[in-house]
Formats: structure tokens, sequence, C-alpha cells
């Protein structure tokens, strides 16, 4: 990966969008991919689209999420404590001792997670799970008179962490669900452009909105491009860590590569495309089954209208939804190579009639 790949990937990362308040992060994707797109643009529910070979056939949609796990704020008492809701599923043991940061207009408003300390926690109560109504941010206000000029009732809470190299190409941050896969969506329409040029399908990339609360930017950019052949990019778990039953999840490890499922949510034609796309190119890949809907934007696109040939392509990630979900930056390539070789060698939606 190189400078500008990295910077762009990162920014994504480091930009805060929770599903719902994408906008700044919609920006960044759209200013990056319009330099290699024929069009871009936005909808009503802030869904980003990029174009190529609008004339051509057969059309094409590629999906990756840009929102993220996050929080809201609820509610502020008498001593400017802020209460708050979840948005997207987040496991309440990983909340307290979190740095936050809160967003609104007036800008961003650093705060902690706090809950009564260890000591004072009764040796029955630590055996239960945390329930969000015993925790609240503290941003150090006196009280709620202070607090109010800060922050308001439905602004957007994230996690206070940054990105992380590690060892072996691995990167560490939050919101590789799904950033990753918007920055993918990038690259392909970057590769389509730049070093495969010449093909026959119209393409349309789509960084879309609301993933993490039911799938709803994908439902409405599918219904509005109309695709014949849709393409998910997601993350997937990683089992190659401790406590991951591979007997359920299969086999799927960092830095070997794509993730492409197989099962009722794929179409079984482009699903042998793809793979043969992959050794055709020498591109690494592993393979997940799904035995019915996948929780990912390859549920949806595939129902959209009288149906879309889909697929899914996801990158390794582990510890999903926390602060330090970790992926490997060789897998994110192979899966954008992997994603617009395929592309390439796409001819006719008749093909994928089963």
């Amino acid at each position: 990966m190189n400078k500008e790949q990295k910077f762009f990937l990162k920014k994504l990362l480091e930009t805060h969008g929770p599903s719902g308040f994408e906008n700044a992060n919609a920006e960044n994707w759209r200013k990056r991919t319009k330099k290699y797109a024929d069009k871009i643009y936005g909808d009503y529910h802030g869904n980003s689209f990029a174009v190529l070979n609008e004339k051509g056939s057969p059309k094409v949609m590629i999906a990756g999420h840009i929102d993220e796990i996050g929080y809201m704020v609820n509610h502020i008492d008498d001593n400017g404590y802020i209460f708050f809701s979840t948005i997207g599923g987040i496991d309440p043991h990983i909340m307290p001792g979190q740095r936050v940061i809160i967003h609104n207009g007036k800008g961003n408003i650093p705060g902690i997670m706090g809950r009564k300390p260890i000591h004072v926690i009764k040796p029955d109560e630590r055996k239960n799970i945390s329930q969000i109504t015993s925790m609240w941010i503290d941003i150090g206000a006196r009280d709620k008179k202070e607090t109010l000029k800060y922050v308001c009732v439905g602004d957007s809470i994230t996690v206070d962490e940054g990105t992380v190299d590690m060892l072996n190409d691995n990167i560490v941050a939050r919101g590789l669900d799904d950033r990753a896969g918007a920055f993918i969506v990038s690259e392909v329409i970057r590769i389509l452009k730049e070093d495969i040029k010449t093909f026959n399908a119209s393409v349309c990339g789509v960084a879309t909105v609301q993933e993490e609360v039911g799938l709803r930017g994908a439902i409405t950019s599918s219904y509005s491009v109309n695709p014949d052949i849709g393409f998910a990019v997601d993350v997937t778990f990683a089992t190659d860590h401790p406590e991951m039953d591979k007997k359920l999840m299969g086999e799927v490890s960092l830095g070997k590569g794509a993730v492409v499922y197989k099962g009722a949510n794929i179409n079984p034609k482009l699903f042998d495309l793809i793979i043969k796309t992959a050794k055709k190119k020498k591109i690494p890949y592993q393979i997940r089954g799904a035995a019915r809907a996948t929780g990912t934007d390859a549920n949806v696109i595939q129902l959209s209208r009288g149906g879309v040939a889909t697929s899914l392509i996801s990158i390794p990630n582990r510890y999903m939804h926390t602060p330090v979900e970790m992926c490997n930056l060789k897998d994110i390539e192979n899966v954008a190579k992997l994603i617009a070789y395929t592309i390439k060698e796409i001819k006719s939606a008749k093909h994928f009639i089963l």
C-alpha cells in the first residue's frame, strides 16, 4: 500500500461517523474517489456514488458501508453527567474506562466513560454483565448548565482511538468495520480506471450508510442503482485467535487473502467466476460458507427489486466491534484487486441466470 492509499485509509478510520452521522467521511470518500470516477454524487440518505463507463453493460454495483458503531447522548443529569445509548451493537463489558469524543457543531468535546470503581462493586455484581444504565460520560463539567454549553441530546459519540501500525502489515483501529470496505470500493474504481482501463460493465461504487442499524443505505442505493450484479464488501470474523470455534465459523486468518462467501446469499455462478479470477491472477483467497442470509449489505442487495446476482467478499477482522479491530493491509489490497479483475471478466448479465 503506497503513501496515498494509506493516508486515505487512515483518514477514513480517524474521521468520526456513526450510523446517521456519516457526512464528514462521505465528503472524504467523494473527494478522493472523484479523481478516478466519471461521475460522483450523493443522495438524500447520505450514500455516495462513483460511476465508471455509465453506458456499459451489464450494470455492476460495489458496496462498502462507511458508518461505524458509536453512542448517542440521551440525557444529562443535574450534576452534568451524560447518559447515552448505543448506535449499533457494542459489548458493554468493554465500555468502562474508554476515552470518548462527543461531536456537535460546537467542536469535539472529550469525555470518559465512567462507572463505580472495582473496589466498591460487590462480588456477586462482578459476575453480571455490565449495563449501560450503570455507566455515564464525564466531561469534567460542574453541573448540567455547564454541560449544556458544550453538549446536546442527540449528539453522536465515538471512542477516542486512532490507528496503530502493527507487525506483519497489520493495522489496528476502530471502524475497520467497515471503513476498510469503503476504502476498497474507492480502490476498485481506481484500479479499473488506471490499471484495467477497458471493461464491458457499467460500474457504480457506493459508500453506503447506516449498515450498523439495519443495512439501510444498501436498501436505498441498490434500489436506485438497480444493478444486475452486486459485490458487497465487508469485514468478517477472523478465527485465528483464541476462543474462536473453527468448527462453527471456519478457518479465516489475517494475511491469507480475501474471504469469498458461498451459500444462499451468493449467486453460485458469480462465486465461480470470483474463484476462477483469483486463481488466474494469483490472488490469495479463503472460502467461508453462509448457510443463510448474511448480516451484510449483500443480504438486501440480493433482494432488491427483481433480484441481483450478488457476492460477498470480506476482509478478515480480529476483535470486531471493539476500539481495537485488526486487519491486514495486504488482505485489503487483495480484496480490491479481486473485485476489480472479476469485473473485467464480466461480459453479460445472462451468464449469471440460474
